[in-house]
């Protein structure tokens, strides 16, 4: 039996006699692959969450886009659409989408058709169009759409025929594509939905996936593992692996000693202080690549005296950032001075508007008449590519806070749990971040700190700003890279004077593997993808 055959089987602790039959019989020994993540995902339809765990296990295991990011260059290319085009007034977009793409099947499902324009106006308008029977069935809704105005931005899809679609929008708007091919953007079944509607089941759609991705979903065991099989039909180039599993390892220690020991040969977000062990290890590789991502504290402007700009400036001047960097990510990241990190073609470096100050912090609270403050700081209980610790992080806030005479409470939950209270809004603050998923710098902007964000619970700082607002509308109405630059500096420029939170840092994507990985591409935005990983196959003891 295959060293591999016996993790697999180790790892699942299910349908292993099937796949002994196959390593014993005379058929090729199944490939597959190991991945240690490090949670559970809240759903098997990213569209329907913003968490990094759930588009990691799903957006591109199992779904495709209409259009996607080149990995090397960053620009769109075709995925099932073939070509788009955009009418002269830039207020409709004609797809032209691929022929003969098959679905997955299950044993809840038998697709009788291909792919087609059926399954785009299904899979947009369950999210625009509150009439639709899908819309509710989502009880978290649509996050990322509704921070973005999806629904008011798209006033209509029309089916062409079965392989032309057209989006019809209310106003200009140079994202659209880009928003397109984020990992949300992701295709559903059209027949799928109805099926289970028919038979009282719609939201089997949303947890027993059905995509056309390079991989089907098999089997989930919360806590435990995520099963895929190779989809055989794919569309595109065909998994190198037939088999890949997501064990699920909550806490980074063990999902090195996992790695270290061969049950798995990829692992997820390790924390910067494991690093130098891996040195130490032949066999173990690290895979980093600069991140589109920033880590921040938002503060709830909702809440005094955090509506009081001079008291959010103040936290902000007694933050030592470069303390963090050296503690928390030592050496895997670089000090955020706004919310754009330098891979961003609008990047500008606004170091100086609110440094390190201590004295600052002190007057500005005396100002604002605030004496014995005592605020609470949420913090993660789960690693992000963004910040692989946060409740180290709290805690060096916490130390840099007493200095200014600033008490801090550190509170922190099971993520399920914290996701959930999270959405209650009754926090003071909160140690999160946000990893984009394409290389437009809206992305940064209007998923966070819009008005519409704010209605979807995306916007952890409660702060609605008509005149930001604006500034953002401005920068998507203009399609020269140039301009749109100079509009979204002066969005930075903005938020330094407002302050609805405080930018950390900008981390590299960082992940471990085990030297026979071959072609292991992470990429600055995005969730990760095996679609084009191998492994050495392993000689049979």
């Amino acid at each position: 039996m295959s060293v591999l055959i016996r993790r697999l089987c180790l790892t699942t602790a299910v349908s292993c006699m099937s796949w002994l039959l196959v390593a014993c019989g005379p058929q090729r020994l199944p490939s597959g692959l190991v991945y240690c993540s490090e949670g559970n995902p809240e759903s098997f339809n990213p569209q329907l969450v913003t968490s990094g765990t759930t588009i990691d296990a799903t957006s591109h295991q199992i779904y495709s886009r209409l259009v996607d990011y080149d990995t090397q260059s960053g620009k769109l290319v075709p995925a099932l659409a073939t070509s788009w085009a955009m009418s002269d007034d830039g207020l409709s977009y004609r797809f032209t989408l691929r022929e003969n793409v098959q679905f997955q099947h299950s044993k809840r499902f038998t697709p009788t058709r291909p792919f087609n324009a059926d399954d785009v106006l299904f899979s947009f308008k369950r999210i625009i169009d509150t009439q639709h029977p899908y819309h509710f069935v989502s009880r978290t809704g649509y996050p990322f759409f509704q921070s973005i105005g999806f629904s008011e931005q798209v006033k209509g899809i029309e089916k062409i025929n079965d392989h032309e679609v057209v989006f019809y929008l209310t106003r200009k708007d140079a994202s659209f594509l880009s928003n397109l091919a984020t990992d949300f953007a992701v295709i559903l079944s059209d027949e799928y939905a109805q099926q289970q509607l028919a038979l009282g089941h719609p939201e089997n759609v949303d947890h027993f996936a059905i995509g056309t991705g390079p991989f089907t979903l098999v089997q989930y065991a919360k806590n435990e593992y995520i099963r895929y099989r190779r989809h055989p039909d794919f569309w595109g180039e065909h998994a190198k692996i037939d088999m890949l599993v997501f064990d699920i390892t909550t806490k980074s220690t063990v999902r090195l000693a996992k790695l270290i020991a061969g049950d798995c040969s990829v692992s997820a977000l390790p924390k910067a202080g494991e690093l130098p062990v891996i040195k130490q290890h032949e066999e173990l590789n690290i895979e980093s690549q600069p991140g589109l991502n920033v880590a921040f504290w938002a503060f709830n402007t909702q809440k005094p005296p955090l509506d009081d700009v001079r008291v959010r400036r103040a936290l902000a001047y007694a933050v030592d950032k470069q303390n963090i960097l050296r503690a928390v990510y030592q050496n895997t990241a670089i000090e955020a001075t706004g919310v754009l990190p330098p891979a961003s073609w609008a990047y500008a470096n606004n170091k100086g508007l609110v440094d390190y100050n201590p004295q600052k912090a002190r007057d500005l609270l005396k100002e604002a008449g605030i004496k014995n403050l005592s605020i609470d700081i949420w913090a993660m209980p789960v690693a992000r590519a963004y910040n692989p610790n946060a409740l180290k992080t709290a805690e060096l806030i916490q130390s840099d806070l007493a200095n200014v005479g600033v008490k801090v409470n550190i509170v922190s939950y099971d993520w399920s749990v914290f996701s959930q209270r999270l959405s209650r809004d009754d926090y003071d603050s909160v140690l999160i971040g946000w990893n984009a998923d394409n290389s437009d710098p809206d992305n940064f902007f209007t998923p966070l700190l819009s008005c519409a964000a704010m209605q979807s619970n995306n916007n952890r700082s409660r702060w609605c700003n008509p005149e930001f607002d604006a500034i953002l509308d401005s920068a998507r109405e203009v399609s020269d890279q140039g301009e749109r630059k100079v509009i979204y500096q002066q969005a930075e420029a903005f938020l330094a004077e407002q302050v609805p939170m405080l930018s950390l840092a900008h981390a590299k994507r960082v992940a471990l593997t085990r030297s026979d990985i071959k072609d292991m591409q992470l990429t600055p935005f995005g969730g990760i993808s095996f679609a084009h990983t191998s492994q050495a196959q392993e000689e049979a003891n």
